[in-house]
């Protein structure tokens, strides 16, 4: 017997019919007839309407057996209580790992979905959906605004997708991942902006396997809010590692304490005497823009950071604090005149490394530095490996060193061809010891102060 269709039939009527016809109108409060049709499980199906919830609607997972929602993008919840207008409850207790799957868990819960639905917040602490102890949650299609958070991630999840969503001027966070154990999650081609508390924020818990790819995330922040990130990754108080970012765009806006990429790697572990630096990070091929810092990096050991193209830093473009293992290749970070007209002018730019050690730069180009001490400035580094780096026509040297030691700079071009430019050397070295410098064509020669 095929009973896909009784599943899709019986969560269909229920949604539409079972309690009167007025449901869906946007004056009915919808609440219980929602809370009846998810309770039967299966394929549950919504016409077009706005429907009125005044208190979440829970799936318990073990009790509704497999459950999908799905709205064909012409159904709205308008969410008028505090919390989730969805929240889905798993019982998982385990990893991905096969041996670690209770039987119950695979015959009941696993792949709960939802697609194609609008949600609306209509209460100061509402938020779209929340998940706990789930197993591969499914999220596609789905809008949420004018909420707190669009997605809560609670607890502990696995296997995570959320794809093609577009979650728009929230007062929080567009996804959190809040306190939670997931690993294996994947957030992928989502417009996620306006988002006042950040675009994607993980906040203590042990979070893995995170991967951010061809999305468009902007503007997740107010100059009201305290300050946060497009991306804040704060291990504060718990870790995440293993963190992919591919393929976005990733801007907007200035305000004070703003990022596109933000991450806090000093956080926790269960060993009591460890005092550990989480990263393992690869940022690649995305475009940055309009924010206070681009890229800043805060106690990070192990990141990658290639191929993406930065702009309009209005402090830097690149901050990097007490990390370590670091490679940052191939990048431009340059002032394109079309983007630095009018208030952008003001942008500053530049990259700087302080209390860093094992930095290798390879091939970074940068362009138009303004108002900074230098370019590329390092101070108390040891351990850096500079080459095949190109840096032009910015105020103050190229490249400032202050107390670094045991480093390589070798084969970089460092020129300031503007006829307005300021009387600077191209490398500026202050104390110090161990350090070469060979094959590097400077316009303007090196100064050194003991």
């Amino acid at each position: 017997m095929n009973l896909f269709p009784k599943f899709l039939l019986t969560g269909f009527l229920l949604a539409h019919a079972c309690l009167n016809a007025q449901t869906g109108d946007g004056r009915t409060d919808d609440t219980v007839a929602v809370q009846k049709a998810v309770d039967q499980g299966g394929a549950v199906r919504f016409g077009r309407g706005v429907y009125r919830l005044t208190k979440t609607v829970v799936i318990d997972l073990d009790k509704t057996g497999f459950t999908s929602i799905s709205g064909d993008g012409v159904a709205r919840f308008v969410m008028e209580g505090a919390g989730p207008a969805f929240k889905f409850v798993g019982t998982h207790g385990g990893s991905a790992a096969p041996g670690t799957l209770k039987p119950n868990v695979f015959e009941r819960q696993r792949m709960p979905m939802v697609d194609g639905i609008e949600i609306v917040g209509a209460h100061p602490e509402a938020d779209g959906i929340e998940a706990t102890q789930t197993l591969q949650l499914t999220l596609t299609r789905v809008a949420v605004h004018e909420a707190r958070h669009g997605i809560r991630l609670t607890v502990r999840n696995r296997n995570v997708i959320i794809s093609d969503c577009h979650l728009y001027h929230n007062s929080g966070c567009g996804v959190l991942y809040d306190e939670v154990d997931l690993h294996q999650s994947n957030i992928v081609g989502c417009h996620i902006s306006y988002n006042a508390g950040g675009g994607v924020v993980t906040r203590g818990g042990g979070v893995r396997n995170l991967h951010i790819g061809t999305c468009d995330i902007e503007s997740n922040m107010t100059p009201d809010s305290p300050p946060t990130a497009n991306v804040l990754i704060d291990c504060t108080g718990g870790s995440t590692a293993e963190v992919t970012i591919v393929g976005c765009t990733i801007q907007h806006n200035n305000s004070p304490g703003s990022a596109n990429v933000r991450f806090l790697g000093q956080g926790k572990v269960r060993v009591a005497d460890e005092n550990p630096h989480w990263g393992h990070l690869t940022i690649a091929d995305n475009v940055f823009s309009d924010v206070a810092v681009n890229v800043d990096l805060q106690n990070v050991r192990g990141a990658v950071i290639i191929g993406n193209t930065f702009g309009v830093g209005w402090e830097h473009d690149l901050v990097m604090q007490g990390c370590e293992q670091i490679a940052v290749g191939s990048n431009t970070f340059d002032r394109n005149p079309p983007y630095y007209r009018g208030r952008n002018a003001a942008a500053k730019g530049g990259l700087l490394f302080r209390d860093c050690r094992d930095v290798t730069l390879t091939g970074i180009h940068v362009n138009e530095v303004r108002n900074q001490p230098a370019a590329v400035v390092i101070e108390n580094g040891d351990g850096f490996n500079l080459s095949g780096c190109t840096l032009l026509n910015s105020d103050g040297p190229g490249l400032l060193m202050k107390n670094v030691s045991n480093s390589l700079i070798t084969g970089c071009r460092i020129a300031d061809r503007r006829q307005e430019r300021m009387s600077a050397p191209s490398i500026r070295m202050e104390g110090g010891s161990d350090n070469t410098l060979a094959n590097n064509k400077l316009m303007h020669d090196m100064e050194t102060e003991p």
